[in-house]
């Protein structure tokens, strides 16, 4: 339990259970009446957010999120499957947890898997994968780093639009939060 005093951003509660963060809180302490804690909270299994009023020292349970490293091995049909990298167990994981994140993930990449009660919350990707340009148009000589972009097709199967001079073949940075473009990978 965790007194509503104790809030601070971040913070993980559940209420009626699900699990919760805290955006934003503010403890009020007005001239007449008892002080209470204004919150913005977000729920960490569907995104929606929602503003709760909490009495000042009012205790609600704190949720026990629990993060592992864990690595994607193989797909078993349309789930992703991830092994633990201490306990060597394997977990397997649809694809609509996992939503647009799906399209960056590549055999051997290592990610940080989110749970609540033996329940998966969620996955955490790299803020940035390498990954091959399996398909492109071919790059024109005259096409410049300033000039436009262009559709490229991943290893993964992702779309990401990719500047003129980029070949098929080559090898990328790709933001996994917003799906841009980064630059070539120097490795």
């Amino acid at each position: 339990m965790i007194s509503s005093n104790d809030f601070r951003t971040g913070t993980s509660i559940v209420m009626d259970g699900a699990v919760w963060k805290v955006v934003e809180f503010l403890h009020v302490k007005p001239g007449k009446g008892s002080a209470f804690v204004r919150t913005k909270l977000k729920s960490v299994q569907t995104g929606n957010v929602v503003e709760k009023t909490f009495r000042a020292g009012e205790t609600v349970p704190q949720a026990n999120i629990e993060k592992s490293v864990m690595q994607h091995t193989y797909k078993d049909g349309d789930q992703y499957v991830f092994m633990d990298m201490e306990t060597f167990e394997e977990v397997s994981i649809a694809p609509d947890t996992l939503g647009d994140k799906a399209k960056f993930i590549k055999e051997e990449m290592e990610v940080s898997v989110v749970t609540w009660d033996g329940t998966i919350l969620d996955v955490e990707l790299p803020t940035s994968v390498v990954l091959e340009i399996v398909e492109t148009d071919p790059g024109v000589k005259g096409d410049t780093a300033t000039g436009g972009t262009k559709p490229a097709i991943l290893e993964t199967g992702a779309q990401v639009m990719v500047p003129l001079f980029i070949a098929q073949g080559e090898r990328i940075k790709v933001d996994t939060r917003d799906g841009s473009y980064l630059g070539r990978d120097n490795a």
